[in-house]
């Protein structure tokens, strides 16, 4: 049960890394790996969209800690697919969510259905044979 706890708290901290990285980044004006990076107004005209990302590495950190615990107490066959759930939490968020912008379509749909079924198809009990 601990490594459950574990790997759903990856989960949550994945998909919310992935939802602040896509707003920061899509906030962020246009730019290029020139000078532009050394001048601090552009810099902290653009604070909120660094503040995004940030907040997005902290979690992919964060969500990493709680991984490693998730596999110290799940088998891998059991914690992987777990993690596969924030792939649905993401597209959910990314549809729901107006300022992402994001379209729902039936073959997404159709592919999170299927995530959804590997995911409970491996989960499910182990039956041993006599």
């Amino acid at each position: 049960m601990k490594g459950y706890f574990w790997g759903i708290g990856s989960v949550i901290l994945t998909t919310l890394a992935q939802l602040c990285l896509k707003a920061g980044v899509t906030i962020l004006p246009e730019f290029k790996l020139n000078h532009q990076w050394m001048d601090v107004n552009w810099l902290l005209e653009n604070l909120p969209a660094f503040g995004l990302i940030f907040i997005g590495l902290i979690g992919y950190v964060l969500s990493m800690v709680c991984w490693l615990f998730a596999l110290k107490f799940l088998a891998l066959s059991k914690a992987y697919p777990l993690i596969s759930l924030s792939y649905v939490l993401v597209y959910l968020f990314a549809v729901t969510l107006p300022w992402f912008n994001e379209s729902a379509t039936l073959i997404k749909f159709v592919g999170v259905v299927f995530i959804l079924l590997g995911i409970w198809i491996i989960s499910r009990p182990e039956v041993t044979r006599k």
